[in-house]
């Protein structure tokens, strides 16, 4: 491990982190812009307007991690060059979960006064101040002073990071015991800053102060008591007849330890109240091990800082997404109605269904709230979405706003644009989906993913899930999972009228393509076949299916019973490759192995209305491996012919080729084609064939830098039938499922 973390910090450019500039910076023109002369119009702009630094500088988004180096995670007073790549690290925290930008900045001063008048001087450069790893109890004295005379948000997160993710493990812990806030007696083993600020927090959360006591190494803070005491440990004095913390401990509901390793024998843990909930967050070591805790009452909710166990206790889980809400309404303050605030939105956070990605981060096959879930993971990207709002709201309540947000909806927007092009473009889906929710039908209804994806559509209002399969199953299945799936629709496939019903339509719709009635009879005891007779007869809106079979298992039901629209001749299947900075339209990758011009042209059409569905006006470009005209070879006249026919059918559209694929997306590559209507910014490619198309599509995805590729999307069909990946993830067959919805909003056409 120390050779790994050593090379780690040291390989290739030293550190961690590096300053990139958001500006092109490659002519004579950009230097003037960016420097002189043209800086000069900022700077007088914020001269006459000190607010205008936001719109013109990176303020907004900068934080400062500041410190002295004098309690460096679990190294002590190591001084603040020693303390620099923990403020690295810090900032790639900053970044990775809420992009925000940081400098650090480590001071060598241990004076409590002049690091404040330091930090004071820094006002102007940042948007907040995070402190960092400053020792008790000189950490209060300094950030007190800070928030009083500074302007700007300053949050010493060793304090206050640690007491908002351990209430909100408290409030779930207590309703997964069956406790009441007001009368859980609850014991800190630690009388330190993080300990202090969480007694704190508990109190306004509804904890008791008669009902909590404190202990650090010279036994209980008691009243009265003079050794080893400050003021803010006198604060939290309890009026006690104990002395020790294994007296403290006996009966008490709650433990939470913020000291040292090894401070709570298994002895001790026997005399907490039964089920007691149990929190040791000492780093690395707890001050108990998981297995003697559990050894010694197995009925103990237990967390710790630690990822290998249960419910870990993280602040990653806060300062970004707080910080994130408060600079995005230009707060003067992080107030203890903003950290409430934060402590609820991750308590109610751990109550939602666990998506796969985080599942698979963690090796989990499986997450629920409960004793051993209390607290969402730390990699979870939802937690963006609930803790700055919810921060950002409270700030605006309690008037510590001077950026109100006006439309939390396009906020909630905004957050998904900050981790790529896919989060925020299914978000657009989504909301869509939202307005007019369909009746979908899944015929793999009784899997899990199926099941834990259904209960997201109800929840967010997506859409109305029809699920297939043997409805006892079905319940078991999300029983076990503990989903409710109210409003969703279990159907029986084996439901004889129906399915003779259905075997009678599709007899007499394909019996003259060689399909008796006892073939008809035996394909609707396949799912697929089955649902697609649902959506057939319009008792469904939609059919969503592929996680468990084949792709053509998938579409061949669709095609024999919905096939194309009747404006259409075929139907085909496009991707959408999601890149950092655009959006790439690739078809047709699944269906035609070798289309004519005439069925190029019809799939160019579906592919430029995909295009407008997703909100983007299509540029579309035959490709080849000809540049107009330089080859005669049937293939590229084959294209040349698709884009004369497409022309003249979408004559608004920009529409050109045939052309090579760097001519159609490098604009240097276009310069000898000055005559081309697509200049390198073509958005909508068109392949000669399948096996071209789903090539690219592949490449670009796994090696070209696509963010994700969003598909396929079936277009043409006379009914929305959409695919799954096989094996794809619950996110996926929710995003999927929205896709359908929206298209299904459309129809009839």
């Amino acid at each position: 491990m120390k050779r790994d973390a050593l090379e780690y910090h040291s390989r290739g450019r030293k550190g961690k982190i590096e300053v990139v500039a958001t500006k092109p910076c490659l002519t004579q023109r950009d230097l003037s812009l960016a420097y002189s002369p043209g800086v000069a119009e900022p700077c007088r702009a914020i001269v006459q307007d000190p607010e205008a630094a936001y719109e013109y500088t990176a303020r907004g988004n900068l934080v400062g991690v500041i410190t002295n180096g004098t309690a460096v995670l679990g190294l002590g007073d190591i001084g603040p060059l020693a303390g620099k790549p923990v403020m690295e690290g810090k900032g790639v925290l900053f970044k990775r979960f809420a992009d925000l930008d940081v400098f650090d900045i480590e001071v060598d001063e241990k004076d409590p006064e002049r690091f404040i008048q330091t930090v004071k001087s820094l006002e102007p450069t940042f948007g907040g101040i995070n402190l960092e790893d400053i020792k008790s109890p000189e950490c209060f004295v300094i950030e007190e002073r800070l928030k009083a005379e500074m302007d700007i948000p300053v949050f010493h997160d060793d304090q206050h990071g640690t007491a908002i993710i351990t209430s909100a493990a408290l409030l779930n812990a207590l309703e997964i015991t069956g406790r009441k806030i007001e009368e859980a007696k609850v014991v800190f083993c630690g009388a330190g800053a993080a300990a202090i600020s969480c007694a704190r927090l508990f109190v306004k959360l509804g904890v008791r102060r008669e009902n909590l006591v404190m202990a650090d190494k010279d036994g209980v803070v008691y009243r009265g008591r003079t050794v080893g005491m400050n003021p803010y440990m006198a604060e939290l004095a309890a009026d006690t007849p104990h002395r020790t913390l294994a007296e403290a401990m006996v009966g008490a509901d709650v433990f939470v330890g913020l000291s040292t390793r090894g401070v709570v024998t298994p002895e001790m843990v026997k005399t907490l109240a039964p089920r007691a909930v149990l929190f040791a967050l000492a780093n690395p070591e707890p001050e108990i091990t998981y297995e003697e805790a559990k050894a010694a009452r197995p009925d103990i909710l237990m967390g710790t800082g630690r990822s290998d166990y249960p419910n870990q206790i993280n602040n990653v889980l806060g300062f970004p997404y707080i910080f994130r809400g408060a600079l995005d309404v230009r707060a003067r303050s992080i107030n203890d109605e903003m950290k409430l605030a934060a402590a609820h939105a991750l308590a109610d956070l751990a109550k939602q269904d666990v998506p796969d990605q985080v599942l698979a981060a963690y090796s989990s096959k499986h997450l629920e709230y409960g004793p051993s879930y209390i607290i969402p993971k730390p990699f979870d990207p939802r937690a963006l979405l609930w803790v700055a709002p919810a921060v950002a709201k409270a700030a605006m309540e309690t008037g510590v706003a001077r950026s109100p947000i006006e439309d939390f909806d396009a906020y909630r927007d905004s957050l998904e644009k900050r981790f790529g092009q896919r989060r925020a473009l299914m978000r657009f889906i989504t909301n869509r989906a939202k307005r007019d929710p369909k009746r979908i039908v899944f015929p793999e209804g009784d899997q899990e993913k199926i099941l834990r994806a259904a209960q997201i559509m109800l929840d967010e209002g997506i859409a109305q899930p029809v699920l297939l399969g043997d409805p006892v199953k079905i319940r078991l299945v999300a029983e076990r999972l503990n989903l409710t799936l109210q409003g969703a629709e279990l159907v029986d496939m084996h439901n004889e009228p129906a399915r003779h019903r259905y075997a009678q339509l599709l007899f007499e719709q394909r019996s003259r393509k060689g399909v008796t009635f006892q073939d008809a009879s035996r394909l609707m005891h396949q799912s697929n076949y089955f649902g697609t007779m649902m959506l057939k007869c319009g008792e469904v809106d939609g059919l969503v299916s592929g996680l468990t079979y084949d792709y053509s298992e998938t579409i061949r039901p669709a095609l024999q019973i919905i096939g194309p629209r009747s404006d259409r001749s075929i139907v085909a299947g496009i991707y959408v490759l999601v890149f950092k900075d655009r959006l790439l339209f690739l078809s047709d990758a699944t269906v035609n192995l070798e289309p004519t011009a005439d069925q190029l042209c019809e799939i160019a059409v579906g592919s430029a209305a995909t295009a407008g569905f997703f909100g983007v006006e299509p540029r579309i470009a035959f490709l080849s491996f000809s540049n107009f005209g330089s080859s005669t070879h049937p293939s590229a006249l084959k294209m040349k012919r698709a884009t004369e026919l497409t022309k003249d059918m979408l004559p608004t559209v920009v529409v050109d080729g045939e052309m090579q694929a760097d001519t159609a997306v490098h604009p240097p590559s276009a310069d000898p084609f000055t005559f081309s209507a697509i200049q390198g910014d073509a958005n909508v490619l068109i392949f000669p064939d399948l096996q071209s198309c789903n090539i690219a599509y592949k490449l670009l995805h796994r090696m070209g830098g696509a963010e994700a590729a969003v598909g396929p999307i079936l277009m043409g069909m006379a009914k929305p039938v959409n695919v799954l990946q096989h094996g794809a993830d619950v996110d996926e067959i929710v995003n999927v499922t929205a896709i359908t919805v929206s298209e299904a909003q459309r129809f009839p056409l």
